[in-house]
């Protein structure tokens, strides 16, 4: 995919303002109702995002501090996602909506004047500037997925699931990797249907192992928000079902994924 800042740049307010849309209204204690990620509130999603706009933007504007800081971070091995949300728990729901606010603007306005080609030092290999946006829209996106879901709001899918599909894809080999497995040299072709109908594809036409189906279910799946079992994705090889079934477009240390028995998710994007 070519690296359009500008169009990033749109594609990443526009995830924001969705969320935002989502939240902006609930009452306090609605703040504080459990999601379907384990022990963690819709607060904690939005604490979470925040604290990693934050990070990005130091990541950008002082690499070797955000190195050091990611270091002492990731170095106790456990995730550290839910040491973050922990920290915050207790905050006002009017501070995390402000402290969202104020981390995606500044954000948005540092990662404005760079060039997309730049690379910025991650929670793992460093990365272009143009990939670090694309993984800002596929953190809010899943963690807005999590927010619709514990709200029982329908969502309609968007050309934005393209920008997260491309990071799945591109997190095979980490996904296998930070499992502890061997990272397969079997090629997988994925051919994935739009919200629009168009095909978006990846991968050699004559790769024997495959994945064929709906971008949403895609994302959902390599996001962790839904099993795979209840998605209705074509998945043809052993190297692709193992992918699968430890498929994590997000950085740190193996996800936990979800059980299945979610309801299947429809093609206008409302759970069932």
């Amino acid at each position: 995919m070519a690296a359009d800042l500008a169009s990033l740049l749109a594609d990443l307010e526009a995830e924001s303002s969705d969320l935002e849309v989502r939240i902006v209204r609930l009452e306090p204690s609605q703040w504080l109702q459990p999601t379907p990620a384990a022990g963690w509130t819709i607060a904690d999603h939005v604490a979470h995002l925040a604290y990693f706009d934050d990070a990005a933007r130091l990541a950008v504007t002082e690499p070797d501090r955000f190195r050091v800081r990611a270091g002492l971070l990731a170095a106790r091995g456990d995730d550290f996602s839910d040491r973050i949300a922990a920290l915050y728990r207790g905050a006002e729901a009017r501070a995390l909506l402000q402290w969202f606010r104020s981390a995606r603007r500044d954000l948005v306005s540092t990662y404005g004047g760079c060039d997309p080609r730049r690379r910025v030092p991650w929670y793992g290999p460093d990365m272009s500037v143009a990939s670090s946006i694309t993984a800002r829209i596929m953190e809010t996106w899943a963690h807005g997925q999590d927010v619709a879901d514990t709200l029982a709001q329908a969502r309609e899918p968007t050309s934005r699931l393209r920008h997260v599909a491309h990071i799945g894809v591109g997190a095979l080999a980490f996904s296998f990797a930070v499992n502890g497995r061997p990272v397969p040299e079997r090629p997988v072709r994925i051919e994935l249907v739009g919200p629009d109908g168009d095909i978006w594809t990846w991968g050699s036409a004559t790769a024997t192992d495959s994945v064929v189906g709906g971008a949403l279910d895609f994302c959902l799946v390599v996001t962790q928000r839904r099993n795979l079992a209840d998605t209705a994705l074509v998945v043809t090889g052993a190297v692709a079902r193992e992918w699968l079934s430890i498929a994590q477009a997000f950085a740190g240390p193996p996800g936990p994924g979800r059980p299945p028995g979610r309801a299947a998710v429809n093609d206008g994007g409302a759970v069932e």
